[in-house]
């Protein structure tokens, strides 16, 4: 695949629109369609990119096809739902799912397209909207060979992409990624609360933990933009992050395999997200004590 390459974009949103600004800037041409708000296609309009009504329409003018929403249902929504990518994209196009769902859906959806002669592949991303606009998020793709190598060029537009096995693999290796940040989040927390009822200074125990067995990137590098920094406002999601652990705990209950820990991380969430499920996840440590700026 080449810059001339045909891409469609579903999936505007806090990460599908700087994600699609990459791909332009790599000089692919993109179709794109609106879901409920219209001023990221205007915005990408603007740049170039060929706006149309559905989904349907984006499939039909592009080989390759992108998916960036929230859950397995809105996938699916777009797929196959009325004028959906699977209504308007011709025979042997190629879709890219890079939504982070459950491995068990992936797979369920690539065997439905498989019978219209379409291809998928699983590729969820981490690093944020910032290095979505810098267009240096790792990616974690599951694929044949033959599909990874006709998406790769897309992908490299994006970031660093990680063939790890076939379909359903990318997305299983995301969630190896949510299942550990989720409860190391809360061991943070519960730690440095602990620390700060005891009267020592924050920053001292942040810089001692740099180099002791505790280091990790969350205390090092997330936790001061955020809780310590900025505040919970932005950031990712807690609800995202709640949503990442139940398919996690979907994929695990279809292998037989226990996360007990991984089961009280979601619930830990669940229960602060009533108040705090759009701000960004460190706002866990709120349950134990933390305070506003």
């Amino acid at each position: 695949m080449s810059s001339h390459t045909t891409v469609g974009f579903v999936g505007l949103g806090a990460m599908g629109e700087p994600m699609a600004h990459a791909v332009v800037r790599a000089g692919f041409p993109l179709a794109a369609s609106a879901h409920r708000n219209r001023a990221p296609l205007e915005r990408l309009a603007a740049l170039g990119v060929r706006a149309v009504a559905h989904p349907s329409e984006v499939a039909a003018a592009s080989e390759v096809v992108i998916l960036c929403v929230p859950d397995a249902p809105q996938v699916e929504e777009a797929l196959f739902a009325a004028r959906g990518v699977a209504e308007g994209m011709r025979e042997g196009g190629i879709v890219v799912d890079m939504s982070t769902i459950s491995p068990v859906a992936s797979r369920r959806f690539a065997e439905r397209l498989a019978e219209r002669g379409i291809a998928f592949v699983d590729a969820p991303v981490s690093g944020g909207p910032m290095r979505a606009q810098s267009g240096t998020l790792t990616i974690m793709v599951g694929a044949s060979d033959d599909d990874f190598g006709r998406v790769r060029p897309v992908l490299d537009a994006m970031g660093t992409p990680h063939h790890l096995g076939p379909v359903g693999m990318g997305e299983t290796v995301k969630l190896v990624n949510q299942i550990a940040i989720g409860s190391i989040m809360i061991a943070n927390a519960e730690a440095l609360m602990f620390a700060q009822k005891a009267g020592a200074d924050l920053d001292a125990v942040r810089d001692v933990l740099k180099s002791a067995t505790a280091s990790n990137y969350v205390l090092e590098q997330w936790i001061p933009k955020t809780w310590l920094g900025a505040g919970f406002d932005g950031g990712f999601a807690m609800d995202l992050l709640r949503k990442d652990l139940a398919a996690a705990l979907d994929a695990a209950r279809s292998m037989g395999h226990p996360m007990p820990q991984a089961a009280l991380a979601h619930q830990l969430y669940t229960l602060q997200s009533k108040t705090d499920g759009a701000r960004d996840y460190t706002a866990i440590a709120k349950l134990y004590g933390a305070r506003e700026h």
